[in-house]
């Protein structure tokens, strides 16, 4: 073949986007590339930095249950738009497209499964779905959680992304912060455990509810928890803030939350803190999460 034929040749045109698979993801807080088979492998946690990625539901079901063990119980409740709420656009169009992306009625996925062979009812909002905001449905489907956790004799574990109450939904959102705080009060008359994991973020009426009020509240490492943002906060009290003071560190050394736990952790930590709230001896917990049970019995 002539050079010249040889350098006239159409190159082959390049897959467009949408036709590449997906195998890289750009860690928000080093801008590594990671390989998103190794980031699976690594419970969602940057090898390099250590930043926890936000997870949608399912993969939180699956990095903290034991393989298989997952039977979901939500589902069946939808929401509605009862104040025929529009802004920039309708209430019910948001939804639908939040729906379709999630494959889910709303920002809550719950169910049983087990931890290292301990049987639990868990319950994990999807930040991913309107910002896990929580309406009607995520306040009903968490009493749900706690009343299936009462009535099976299971203990709950909740893990929270949200960014509040639901606008949309206006007073039949902020309902539900006292709706989930009742339903959990069966638990503790029943003396089962329920454990909070407060991840990045957790904020609004979600803070000032169920959030923070089980018996062990765990955070993950760099995790956002607060009610307000830092500048309504700010201009509220007109004083200085300072720096990180809504992170998971400095709440864990100001009492607000009793542990910070590796992501990687999470499942054998979970395991050994639920065989000292359900009195099995033969697991072992770390002096950290001890000392909070304690303080608190």
């Amino acid at each position: 073949m002539a050079l010249d034929r040889f350098f006239r040749r159409r190159r082959p045109q390049q897959q467009s986007g949408a036709d590449l698979p997906d195998l890289w993801t750009k860690c928000p807080e080093c801008k590594e590339g990671l390989y998103n088979r190794d980031l699976e492998q690594n419970a969602y946690v940057c090898p390099r930095c250590g930043h926890h990625l936000r997870l949608d539901a399912q993969k939180r079901v699956d990095v903290l249950l034991d393989e298989g063990s997952f039977q979901q119980l939500s589902g069946r409740v939808h929401p509605a738009d009862a104040l025929n709420f529009v802004d920039t656009e309708a209430y019910t169009d948001r939804l639908t497209r939040a729906q379709r992306k999630a494959g889910r009625p709303d920002a809550i996925l719950t169910g049983t499964g087990t931890i290292e062979g301990v049987s639990v009812t868990l319950a994990v909002m999807d930040f991913a779905f309107s910002g896990g905001s929580m309406g009607s449905v995520v306040g009903e489907e968490i009493a749900r959680a706690a009343e299936h956790a009462a009535e099976h004799d299971l203990p709950l574990i909740i893990v929270t992304a949200s960014g509040g109450a639901r606008m949309q939904e206006s007073a039949l959102s902020l309902m539900q912060m006292a709706k989930t705080t009742v339903a959990l009060e069966r638990l503790t008359e029943q003396g089962l455990p329920y454990i909070s994991v407060l991840t990045d973020p957790t904020t609004g009426g979600v803070t000032a509810s169920f959030a923070t009020v089980a018996d062990v509240i765990v955070a993950e490492p760099g995790a956002l928890i607060g009610f307000a943002g830092p500048r309504v906060i700010q201009q509220t009290i007109r004083q200085h803030l300072p720096e990180g003071f809504q992170r998971a560190e400095f709440l864990l050394t100001h009492g607000m939350v009793d542990d910070v736990v590796d992501r990687r952790e999470h499942r054998d930590y979970l395991a050994k803190l639920l065989g000292v709230l359900l009195r099995r001896p033969q697991l072992a917990l770390p002096e950290t999460a001890t000392a909070a049970v304690e303080a608190g019995a």
